[in-house]
């Protein structure tokens, strides 16, 4: 949805100023949309954010001389590239010398998890990313798992057995879990692992922390 600007310049060297973060990310051009949807499937996904095209990594805003253009190629890459439809809201702030840097606002989306499908043709190679720190990473299995439970929206119940006894008194002394030092703990496959972190999250017991490397389990109370 494209809508009247909100944000004038000013308001826009404010945002820029802040630096890219986790709700924040600047891109200078859109010469690789399949990789920019990345950032906005991310930002839906993860705590919504705010893209940037036409301001550069180091904070200059050169702006899009041919904006129009830009926004076409990016409105039909998120069309093309991004499922289910990702909602967004799409402003242009007017600089000085006429150009027009493209402000996209992505909320934090209900219908989680949201995909990238490179090729439409082909729906099992679609991979989905979610936001650390200021970068979009790509979901581990468990993170795209409860990212579906939390869309059901159901009560999940579980039961309190021996490898949960020996999750909670490892997170008595330590400050996380993945789910391999869990497996390895509680000597019990991997997939179990992965299955009981996913269903103590979802219940509420426990927070998971995405990660390009090894996402992190900590108890609720630590966040």
């Amino acid at each position: 949805m494209v809508g009247r600007s909100t944000t004038d310049y000013k308001m826009l060297k404010e945002l820029v100023r802040r630096g890219e973060g986790h709700c924040l990310e600047f891109k200078l051009k859109t010469n690789h949309p399949d990789k920019i949807v990345r950032e906005i499937v991310a930002f839906a996904n993860t705590d919504g954010g705010t893209l940037l095209i036409g301001v550069g990594d180091d904070g200059t805003i050169p702006g899009l001389k041919y904006a129009d253009e830009d926004e076409y190629i990016l409105v039909r890459a998120i069309e093309k590239f991004c499922f289910p439809a990702i909602a967004y809201t799409l402003e242009r702030v007017q600089l000085h010398d006429e150009r027009e840097v493209l402000v996209f606002r992505i909320p934090r989306s209900p219908h989680r998890p949201h995909y990238v499908m490179p090729d439409p043709t082909d729906p099992e190679n679609k991979k989905v990313y979610v936001r650390v720190d200021d970068k979009s990473v790509q979901a581990s299995k468990e993170v795209r798992e409860i990212m579906k439970g939390e869309r059901a929206d159901r009560n999940v119940r579980f039961t309190y057995g021996d490898k949960e006894k020996v999750l909670m008194q490892h997170l008595d002394k330590n400050t996380h879990v993945t789910v391999d030092s869990f497996a390895l703990l509680a000597n019990i496959p991997r997939k179990i692992a992965s299955r009981t972190l996913v269903l103590l999250v979802l219940a509420n017991v426990l927070d998971v922390f995405p990660s390009d490397v090894m996402d992190r389990y900590t108890t609720k109370q630590m966040r």
